[in-house]
């Protein structure tokens, strides 16, 4: 693991997740998925998400509609909260699961809109 590449992985994660979050999947890792945490943090958070081609607004966009895509109800309440961080708005969000209706299917469109729900409920919104 590269230390730095770590520390600016984890800031961008906390930015976007919370830090609350972050903290506690870093503190509640144990031997065995530690590893993950770390890769994670590294590649996605930092070698990804901080490459300068896209600005954090569209990278939440496109990973709302692959995460309704591949049915991960945990990662899309996670990126829900992460898009609104990132400057969406719940009307964004409604257009997003919208098109991923046509695109991924009406009934991973109907769950992600559910747990949309669920989280904007959570946070005031």
């Amino acid at each position: 693991m590269n230390r730095d590449s770590f520390e600016k992985g984890l800031k961008t994660r906390r930015e976007v997740l919370g830090s609350e979050y972050v903290d506690n999947s870093i503190k509640n890792a144990d031997d065995f998925n530690l590893p993950m945490q770390e890769l994670v943090t590294e590649y996605c958070w930092n070698e990804i998400w901080n490459r300068p081609g896209l600005p954090r607004r569209e990278r939440s966009i496109i990973n709302l509609s692959i995460i309704t895509a591949l049915n991960r109800p945990h990662e899309f309440k996670l990126h829900v909260r992460g898009a609104i961080n990132n400057g969406l708005t719940k009307e964004d969000i409604q257009e997003v699961l919208l098109q991923t209706a046509i695109y991924c299917g009406v009934p991973a469109a109907i769950d992600s809109f559910r747990l949309a729900k669920e989280v904007f409920k959570e946070m005031g919104i």
